[in-house]
């Protein structure tokens, strides 16, 4: 077999991607013809079809979609590769895109982003927050940082915590601080917030049995703190979440007693395997780790033997 056509591969993703010829000559910025071109001499080069016609339709066929699959991440690290390189041309920063949760990214990556600007003042992130996993290779994702069991398909993860990662009580610093030394029973007069299936938990590791009614459910844990935080109600958190508030005094832990649930999901740093030796990847994983244990450091200061009585 003939050596793979390099200059084909972008108009062959393009086409995979879109299945439309004319759309993926509008991304490509060529014309009809050329892609149409460019995807015959890689089929002829190839010796076989990678791509199934039907009237005006194209569609990857299993030939296709196995070369796609090989072919996908190196042309993101190629991508990669030029847009540092002309960065660093001009002089510019370089950028690492990284995908986080919506609750992770307000109550824990944020408030740390002037550290990393210290530490790497040429290195600039970009930060996309979703509760939904992104695919990294085909949306130009460098890194994730994902709460799950794992693993995921075609990426590396590693896991930022070893041990479990329990919920704890809070609630605002100035509202709550009557209900410090308190019994579990006191809590379920209390305006409670989140998931009532996790409050009975709590309640039953409390040695409590209680028939819980939340006055409000978030999707977001971030959003469930700042309600915590305004005196709305009291949480159940993961601590990590809880550490910069806890620490600034914001919120108060509120019992010694935790639970651990969801046991599996922790969090997890996420990448594409061709960038595992990545310097900026490679930094920021770094980051990421020195940060955790600085987080850990305040959560101790702020365990039930420190709480105020």
């Amino acid at each position: 077999m003939s050596r793979l056509p390099l200059a084909t591969l972008p108009a062959f993703r393009a086409v995979a991607e879109l299945e439309n010829l004319r759309a993926a000559a509008d991304r490509l910025h060529l014309t009809h013809s050329a892609v149409s071109q460019q995807i015959r001499v890689l089929e002829t080069q190839l010796g076989f079809a990678v791509f199934d016609r039907g009237g005006r339709r194209i569609k990857l066929n299993a030939a296709g979609r196995v070369l796609l699959h090989s072919v996908q991440g190196a042309l993101t690290q190629l991508d990669d590769g030029v847009h540092a390189a002309a960065q660093a041309a001009c002089g510019l920063e370089q950028r690492l895109r990284v995908s986080v949760l919506p609750s992770f990214a307000q109550r824990w990556l944020l408030p740390r982003m002037h550290r990393w600007r210290d530490r790497h003042p040429k290195l600039a992130l970009e930060i996309d927050a979703s509760q939904q996993p992104v695919d990294l290779q085909r949306e130009g994702f460098h890194v994730a940082l994902r709460q799950g069991a794992g693993p995921w398909a075609n990426l590396m993860s590693e896991r930022l915590f070893e041990g479990a990662m329990p919920l704890i009580v809070v609630g605002c610093a100035i509202d709550a601080r009557r209900l410090l030394g308190e019994p579990a029973e006191a809590l379920l007069g209390e305006p409670l917030l989140g998931d009532a299936e996790v409050w009975r938990a709590w309640f039953a590791a409390a040695g409590v049995r209680a028939n819980v009614t939340p006055v409000a459910v978030f999707n977001d844990s971030g959003m469930m703190l700042q309600a915590a935080e305004q005196g709305l109600g009291l949480a159940l958190t993961r601590e990590l979440l809880a550490a910069d508030a806890l620490h600034a005094g914001r919120l108060l832990r509120l019992s010694p007693i935790s639970v651990e649930y969801d046991v599996g999901h922790t969090y997890h740093f996420v990448y594409p395997p061709n960038l595992q030796t990545w310097p900026p990847l490679i930094a920021f994983r770094t980051w990421i780790r020195d940060e955790l244990a600085l987080s850990q450091q305040r959560l101790e200061e702020n365990a039930p033997a420190a709480m105020p009585r």
